[in-house]
């Protein structure tokens, strides 16, 4: 496990950066947080270390949006999911196992379908420029 603490945007953008210059095909971040805690700042530096200029934004009506690359880079956000079965049922379980990278906004959702091998962040607001960053690998 590994702990950050960010005093400000920027840092949490390195932050990102360098686990998307880092990430590996096959691999998928749960990510969890309140509204506002920076999930989708995040997923735009993330995917700029995976080397992607493509301008990310939030797939919160979409609720995944597929990025071309080196490595493909899936953004989903399951904010609107009410359950694992609505994943299921769209298929997108699919992608948790494909040779992109898959970075799950409000991944609490995915319930049983969150492969055991995943990388959690969790981003936790301390103050409106403060936020912890804390990632656990599988099988720490």
């Amino acid at each position: 496990m590994k702990v950050f603490i960010s005093k400000n945007e920027d840092e949490s953008r390195r932050i990102a950066f360098d686990l998307g210059k880092n990430a590996k095909p096959g691999e998928v971040y749960s990510v969890t947080g309140t509204l506002g805690a920076g999930k989708t700042l995040m997923a735009k530096e993330f995917a700029r270390g995976l080397g992607i200029s493509d301008d990310i934004t939030s797939p919160t009506f979409t609720i995944l949006e597929e990025y071309p690359g080196k490595i493909p880079f899936y953004h989903f956000d399951l904010y609107r999911i009410e359950s694992p079965e609505e994943i299921e049922l769209m298929g997108f379980e699919d992608y948790f196992y494909g040779n992109g990278v898959s970075w799950i906004e409000w991944a609490e959702k995915c319930g049983y379908l969150l492969p055991e091998k995943h990388i959690s962040v969790t981003i936790e607001i301390i103050s409106d420029e403060e936020r912890r960053i804390t990632l656990e690998y599988p099988f720490d």
